[in-house]
């Protein structure tokens, strides 16, 4: 048996949630609280497995009541049921530790679904937050500067580069073989995207490496 918390500090979602859930097998709501504050605390009195948490609530939000249940009680699987998918809400509670995001126009059957897949540890997210988790995941892809892809040898190598060093005196400096020097570089330049150790050293020097 699964057991579930409602926290929403609307009493109509609650009874309908708690109405629909108690119709579930699988499913035991064992206990309701209606701001983020009392939520807290029915989660360590009630030790549920899965918690359906409102995010905008008087006393305590739910990104704030996330961030301490998860500290206090880790083992359980919040999932986010909010009317909202803004930037300032979809993030800093997923960050916090909740693991499913829904919307509070999902269907009911769905939203008994994404609490069998919570208690497996299985994450479900509304459609349009996946879209903008994953936007935001390319956006800070695309915001990593190239050399942060290079090991410590490799920096070690561009910056002896930029020194004006042949390879045999990079070689001798790191105490390695000249053969380990030019599989070095060749990495360098596909990492930096350049053509030459020339271009890797204008790299090196206008990010500031040497």
């Amino acid at each position: 048996m699964i057991r579930v918390l409602l926290i929403d500090d609307h009493e109509m979602v609650r009874m309908g949630l708690a109405a629909y859930l108690d119709t579930q097998k699988d499913i035991d709501v064992v206990g309701e609280a209606a701001n983020g504050a009392e939520g807290v605390r029915a989660a360590t009195e009630l030790n549920p497995d899965v918690i359906l948490m409102d995010l905008v609530m008087e006393v305590m939000n739910g990104i704030e009541a996330t961030k301490e249940i998860v500290r206090n009680r880790p083992a359980a699987k919040i999932i986010v049921l909010t009317s909202f998918i803004d930037d300032d809400k979809v993030y800093p509670v997923l960050e916090a530790g909740a693991l499913s995001y829904l919307l509070k126009t999902t269907k009911a059957k769905e939203i008994a679904d994404a609490i069998r897949a919570a208690a497996k540890g299985e994450p479900v997210l509304e459609a349009k937050v996946t879209g903008k988790v994953l936007s935001r995941m390319r956006s800070t892809a695309d915001e990593r500067r190239p050399h942060e892809e290079l090991t410590a040898r490799e920096l070690e190598v561009l910056q002896l580069i930029a020194e004006g060093r042949t390879n045999t005196e990079i070689a001798d400096e790191l105490s390695i073989a000249i053969k380990t020097v030019k599989t070095h570089i060749t990495n360098i330049l596909a990492k930096l995207e350049v053509d030459d150790r020339t271009q890797a050293a204008v790299y090196a020097h206008r990010n500031g490496l040497v």
